[in-house]
C-alpha cells in the first residue's frame, strides 16, 4: 500500500514537468497513478475473500504511539476499485477534455492526482489521527480543484463555500476520533471490533456523523455539492460522484457495525438520509442545467447510501454496498457524458438540446445504460442493489430491524422509512428520465443555442471512459453473486440476517416495490409541467440562502468585534497583553507563593559581575521603556539583549553567548533600516504618563517572568528530557557540543519547524516591502551608459562604490570592509564546520555571513550587496530546507530513521583522523536559510527601500545612486523637505532649488 501512495506522491509533484514536456498527453502518465490501486486491489481479491485482511504498519513515532497503518478489507477494497478506476478513467478523459492551451493545467493534473492519492490512503488507513489526516488532505485538494477557474467569482465562491462547510464537519469529526481514540483504541479495526461506550462516546458518535453529514452533502449541508458543479467536468465526475463525497458514506459504512445501535446514530442516519434523498430527488426536478441535474440526484442518492450502509442490519450494509459501486459508476458516467455534451453543442441546458442522439450514438448509449442503472432498471447494477435494498427494508421480510427508534410504534416508523425510500426511488426515476429526454431526446427545443447543427465525432477518450463506465454496470449485475461473495465479508460484522444480490429473485414484494417507485416515476416525468408550476407554487427554502445569511452575519460580527479592540495601536495591543498574562497566572503564581513556601533556596548570583551586567540590563530596560525617539529605543534594547550575551557566557554557555551576540547585532541593523521610513518619535504628544504606564507594564511583566522561571523548573515531577542530552549527544549525535548537536540531531524536527518559519517570515517581508515583482533590478549596478556621470566613477575598494555620492563615501569604511569581509566569511565557514563539537553550527554561521553581507551594504549601498552577492534569497532559502529536510528523508533509503544521523570515521593521508557526521548536511541547510534570511532583509528593508527613496526623493539613503548629481556632489531635490536617515533632524530645502542638507 506504501507503494500505491508513493506512486500518487511522485506523479503528483512530477505532474507539472509532465505537463510541460507532453502537454495534455501526461495525463496518460498520470493515469498509471490510480491505476495501480486497482491492481493492488484486483491482486488481493483472494485474500479477502478468504476473510484475510493485508495490513502494513510503518512506525512513525514509537513513543508516541503514531503509526502509518493500512488495512485492506472487504469495504477498502471496494472504495479503493472505484477511487483507483474511476480515477483512472476520469484522468484519460482530461487528455481530451482540456484544451491544448488551458489556463493552469499543470496545477490541475497535480492536484487532481494528490487528490487521488488522499483518498487511496483516507480508505485504507487503519489508524485514527491517519485517517483524519488523509479526510483534511481531500478538503484541501477538493478546495483547489472546484475553485480551479479563479478568473469566475462563481468558482471561488464555490471553493470557499466548500471548504467552509466540509473543514467544520471535519473538526467536530476529529473530536469524535480523539474521544474514541482515549476511551479505546487508535487502531481503526480493533475500535470497531470492540467499541468502547458511554456517554462520551455518544458524543464522539455525533461528531462522527457532523463529519459524515458535511462531507457527503447531507441535510443541512447539502447545498455545497450543488455550488461545485462551478468546478471542470472531471472534477464533479471523480470528487462529486465517486470519490469525495463518498468519504462521509465510507465513514458510516467504518463505524455502523460498532455503533448502529445507539439511538444518536438510528436517529440522525434514518432521518438525514431519508430527508435527503427526497429533497435531492424533488430539487432535481426543478433543473434544466445537466450537471446541477445530475448534483441534486447525487445529493438524493448520497441520503440513500447513507441510510441502508448505517440502518444496522446485515441486508441492509450489503444492499448499501452494492448501491455504492454502481452508484459510483453511473453517476460517474454521467457525469462525463454532460462534459461530452458540453464540448460538442456549448451549453448544458436541456432546453436548448435536442436529437443529439443521432448526433451521438455512442454517448447516447453510455448514458442511457448508466441511467438506467441510476433509476433501477434490469440487467444493471443499480437495479441489483436497489431490490436488495428495498427487500432489507421490508419490517417483514425477515430481517430485524435495529432495535430503539425503528422498534418504537410497532414497527410503524419502519414502513414511513420503505414508504420514504419508494418516493426517494420515483423521484430518481423521474429526474433519470428528464436527464435522458432533455439531453438526447428528439423534440423542439425551448431555447436557441448556435452550432447545434455542427456537432461532430468526438474523440475516442471522450467518450470512450463513460461508455466504459456504463457498461461496467451490466457487468457488475451479472457478476452479483461474485459481488455478494466479497462484500458480504464486511457486511457479515453488521447484526441480523444476511442479504442477497441477485439480477433475478422472481415476483418478491421488493419487485412490486419496484414497479411501483417506476410507475410513480414515469407519472412524474409524464407531466412534468404540471410538476414544476406546482413546485413554483410550492417554495422550499433554500439552505444555500442560510449559509450566505451566515456568513455575512459572521462577517459583521467580525468587523465589529475587530474594530471594537483593534484600534491602530500596536503599543495598545502589547499592553493589553503583556498585563493580561501579568494579572492572570501572575496572581495565581503569587496566591501559592504567598500561601505556601518557596518552590526553591533563591541564590541571587553566583559571581558579583552577574550582579553588575544584571544592573546594567535593568537600566537599559527602564530607560528603553521610557523613550520617546525610536533609535534611542532601539540601541538600548540592543544594549539589553549583548547584556544577557554576558550573562550566557559568565553561566558558561559560549555557544548561546555567540548566537545572542550575532542575533542582536543582525535585529540592530534591520532595526535601523526600518527606521529610515518611520518618524523618528513613537509619538508627537511628549507625555510623561504614557512613559510611566509603559515602565509599569515592563516592570510587572518582568517580575511575572522572574518568578515563572524560579517556579516552572521546581512544578516539575518527572525527569527532565535534556537529563539524557550530554550522553545521547557523544552516543548518538557524534558531538560534543550539546546545543548544536540538540538542534541538528536530537530535536531537528523542531530546527525544521523553525527554519520554515524563517522562511515564511522573509516571504512576508518581501511581499510587503516589494511593491512589485522582486526581480535582480533593484541590485543591478548602473553602468556609465545608464546615467552615472563622469564625476561619480571614482575607483575605491569597493566594486559599487563609484555609485554613490562622494560625499556620502567613507574609504575607510570601504577599505575595512575590503579586509573584513572575506575573513568573516572564513569564519562563518569554521563556525560551521566546528560546531558540532566546540561552539558555533549552521545557524551562527549564517547570522556571520549575514553581518558580512550587511556590511557590505552598509558600506557600497545596495548595488555592492548585489556585487557581493549575485543569487536569489529565495534559492538559498528553498535550497536550505530542502537540503534539511532531504537530509531527514535520505536515512529511511538505508533502512534509519527519519532524520537519523550517521558518524563517518576514516583515516584520511596528510588530514589523518577525520570524523564527520551526517547532520553536518542538515547544518548547511539551516545555514543556508539564515543567510537567505539576512539577504531578503537587506534587498527588502535595505535596497527595495533605496530604491523606493530614490523615486519618492524623501530620504538620503546610504544605497543612493548619484542620479542628477555632478561632480561636486550636490543633489537636486524635488521635495518640501528633506530628512536625513536617523537622526531626525529636518532640513528644509524649498523644492526644485539645489543644496546640501
Amino acid at each position: 500500500m506504501l507503494l500505491v501512495l508513493v506512486a500518487h506522491i511522485v506523479a503528483a509533484t512530477s505532474a507539472p514537468v509532465l505537463v510541460s514536456w507532453l502537454g495534455r498527453r501526461a495525463f496518460w502518465v498520470l493515469a498509471a497513478a490510480p491505476a495501480s490501486a486497482v491492481v493492488y486491489a484486483l491482486a488481493h481479491t483472494g485474500d479477502v475473500l478468504g476473510g484475510a485482511t493485508p495490513v502494513q504498519v510503518v512506525e512513525w513515532v514509537p513513543a508516541l504511539g503514531l503509526q502509518l497503518a493500512f488495512r485492506l478489507d472487504a469495504l477498502a477494497w471496494l472504495m479503493l476499485l472505484a477511487v483507483g478506476g474511476i480515477g483512472t478513467l476520469v484522468l484519460l478523459y482530461c487528455s481530451a477534455y482540456f484544451a491544448r492551451s488551458a489556463h493552469g493545467l499543470r496545477r490541475f493534473a497535480a492536484v487532481l492526482t494528490a487528490f487521488a492519492g488522499a483518498m487511496v490512503g483516507l480508505v485504507t488507513a487503519d489508524d485514527l489521527l491517519l485517517l483524519f489526516v488523509f479526510w483534511e488532505l481531500t478538503t484541501v485538494f477538493s478546495y483547489l480543484l472546484i475553485g480551479h477557474y479563479t478568473d469566475r467569482k462563481p468558482s471561488r465562491r464555490a471553493a470557499m463555500q466548500a471548504i467552509v462547510v466540509t473543514t467544520a464537519g471535519g473538526l467536530a469529526m476529529l473530536v469524535g476520533l480523539v474521544i474514541l481514540g482515549v476511551d479505546g483504541t487508535w487502531r481503526l479495526s480493533d475500535l470497531v471490533a470492540d467499541p468502547p461506550h458511554g456517554p462520551a462516546v455518544t458524543v464522539a458518535v455525533a461528531c462522527l456523523l457532523a463529519g459524515a453529514a458535511s462531507k457527503s452533502a447531507l441535510v443541512p449541508f447539502h447545498f455545497w455539492l450543488p455550488a461545485a458543479m462551478a468546478a471542470p467536468t472531471p472534477v464533479s465526475a471523480y470528487l462529486h460522484a465517486a470519490a469525495m463525497v463518498k468519504a462521509g458514506v465510507y465513514l458510516v459504512a467504518r463505524f455502523a457495525p460498532a455503533y448502529s445501535d445507539v439511538p444518536v446514530w438510528q436517529v440522525t442516519v434514518l432521518v438525514l438520509g431519508a430527508g435527503t434523498m427526497i429533497l435531492g430527488g424533488y430539487r432535481a426536478l426543478r433543473q434544466h442545467d445537466l450537471k446541477l441535474l445530475l448534483a441534486f440526484g447525487t445529493v438524493s442518492q448520497l441520503g440513500l447510501l447513507v441510510l441502508l450502509l448505517g440502518f444496522g442490519t446485515q441486508a441492509a450494509a450489503l444492499a448499501g454496498l452494492a448501491l455504492l459501486g454502481a452508484h459510483a459508476m453511473c453517476k460517474a458516467a454521467l457525469f462525463l457524458v454532460v462534459g461530452v455534451v458540453d464540448a460538442a453543442t456549448g451549453t448544458r441546458d436541456l432546453r436548448s438540446l435536442s436529437g443529439l442522439a443521432r448526433a451521438m450514438p455512442g454517448t447516447a448509449v453510455a448514458a442511457v445504460l448508466a441511467t438506467a442503472s441510476m433509476i433501477g432498471l434490469p440487467p444493471t447494477a443499480g437495479f441489483v442493489a436497489k431490490e436488495a435494498a428495498l427487500a432489507a427494508l421490508l419490517p417483514d421480510a425477515g430481517h430485524a430491524p435495529p432495535a430503539g427508534l425503528l422498534a418504537a410504534g410497532g414497527g410503524a416508523a419502519a414502513w414511513v422509512l420503505l414508504a420514504a425510500v419508494v418516493l426517494g426511488s420515483a423521484l430518481t426515476v423521474a429526474y433519470g428520465l428528464r436527464f435522458v429526454w432533455g439531453a438526447f431526446g428528439t423534440r423542439r427545443a425551448t431555447l436557441p443555442v448556435a452550432g447545434m447543427s455542427a456537432v461532430g465525432r468526438q474523440p475516442l477518450l471522450l467518450t470512450g471512459p463513460p461508455l466504459v463506465l456504463a457498461v461496467l454496470g451490466v457487468v457488475a449485475a451479472v457478476a452479483a453473486p461474485a459481488g455478494e461473495a466479497v462484500l458480504g465479508q464486511h457486511a457479515g460484522t453488521y447484526a441480523g440476517a444476511p442479504g442477497h444480490l441477485a439480477l433475478w429473485d422472481g415476483g418478491t414484494p421488493a419487485l412490486g416495490l419496484t414497479l411501483a417507485a417506476l410507475a410513480l416515476g414515469v407519472a412524474l416525468f409524464r407531466w412534468r409541467g404540471a410538476v414544476e408550476r406546482a413546485q413554483d407554487r410550492l417554495r422550499v427554502p433554500a439552505a444555500d440562502g442560510a449559509y450566505r445569511r451566515t456568513m455575512r452575519r459572521l462577517d459583521e460580527l467580525a468587523a465589529d468585534v475587530t474594530g471594537f479592540t483593534q484600534r491602530g495601536s500596536l503599543p495598545v495591543y502589547l499592553g493589553v497583553i503583556l498585563v493580561v498574562l501579568a494579572v492572570g497566572p501572575g496572581l495565581a503564581v503569587a496566591w501559592g507563593l504567598v500561601t505556601g513556601p518557596l518552590p526553591v533556596d533563591l541564590v541571587p548570583w553566583d559571581r558579583p559581575a552577574q550582579a553588575a551586567v544584571v544592573a546594567v540590563v535593568g537600566v537599559a530596560a527602564v530607560l528603553a521603556a521610557r523613550s520617546r525617539r525610536r533609535l534611542k529605543a532601539v540601541i538600548l534594547v540592543g544594549v539589553a539583549g549583548y547584556g544577557n550575551a554576558v550573562l550566557f557566557l559568565l553561566h558558561g554557555a559560549p555557544d548561546l553567548a555567540l548566537t545572542q551576540v550575532l542575533c542582536e547585532t543582525v535585529t540592530l541593523v534591520v532595526m535601523v533600516l526600518v527606521l529610515r521610513r518611520l518618524p523618528p518619535y513613537f509619538s508627537g504628544r511628549p507625555l510623561a504618563a504614557d512613559r510611566w504606564v509603559r515602565l509599569a507594564v515592563g516592570v510587572l511583566t518582568g517580575v511575572v517572568m522572574m518568578v515563572f522561571a524560579v517556579v516552572a523548573p521546581a512544578a516539575r515531577i518527572h525527569i527532565p528530557v535534556a537529563a539524557d542530552f550530554p550522553e545521547e549527544a557523544v552516543s548518538y549525535g557524534g558531538g560534543h557540543d550539546i546545543v548544536n548537536v540538540t538542534l541538528v540531531d536530537i530535536r531537528a524536527w523542531d530546527t525544521v519547524g523553525e527554519i520554515s518559519v524563517l522562511l515564511v517570515a522573509a516571504t512576508g517581508v518581501a511581499s510587503i516591502v516589494f511593491l512589485r515583482v522582486r526581480s535582480g533590478e533593484v541590485l543591478r549596478m548602473p553602468r556609465a551608459r545608464d546615467g552615472v556621470p563622469d564625476g561619480a566613477r571614482v575607483p575605491g575598494p569597493l566594486a559599487a562604490g563609484r555609485t554613490l555620492a562622494p560625499r556620502r563615501r567613507s574609504v575607510l569604511l570601504e577599505v575595512a570592509t575590503r579586509i573584513v569581509f572575506h575573513a568573516m566569511i572564513v569564519f562563518a565557514v569554521f563556525l560551521l564546520l566546528v560546531g558540532h563539537d566546540r561552539p558555533g553550527g549552521g545557524f551562527p554561521a549564517g547570522l556571520v555571513v549575514g553581518i558580512a553581507l550587511t556590511v557590505r551594504y552598509l558600506a557600497g549601498g545596495r548595488y555592492e550587496l548585489g556585487e557581493a552577492a549575485p543569487v536569489h534569497p529565495g534559492l538559498l532559502l528553498g535550497t536550505g530546507l530542502f537540503l534539511s529536510a532531504g537530509v531527514g528523508l535520505a536515512a529511511l533509503l538505508f533502512g534509519g530513521e527519519v532524520l537519523q544521523s550517521w558518524i563517518l570515521d576514516r583515516e584520511v593521508p596528510v588530514l589523518g583522523h577525520v570524523h564527520v557526521v551526517t547532520s553536518l548536511f542538515f547544518d548547511v541547510g539551516v545555514m543556508l536559510v539564515v543567510v537567505g534570511l539576512a539577504l531578503d532583509i537587506l534587498r527588502t528593508l535595505g535596497a527595495e527601500l533605496d530604491r523606493q527613496a530614490e523615486e519618492d526623493g524623501d530620504t538620503m539613503t546610504p544605497g543612493r545612486t548619484v542620479g542628477m548629481a555632478g561632480a561636486t556632489g550636490e543633489t537636486r531635490l524635488g521635495v518640501i523637505g528633506v530628512t536625513e536617515a536617523l537622526d531626525g533632524a529636518p532640513a528644509q530645502v524649498p523644492a526644485g532649488r539645489e543644496g546640501r542638507p
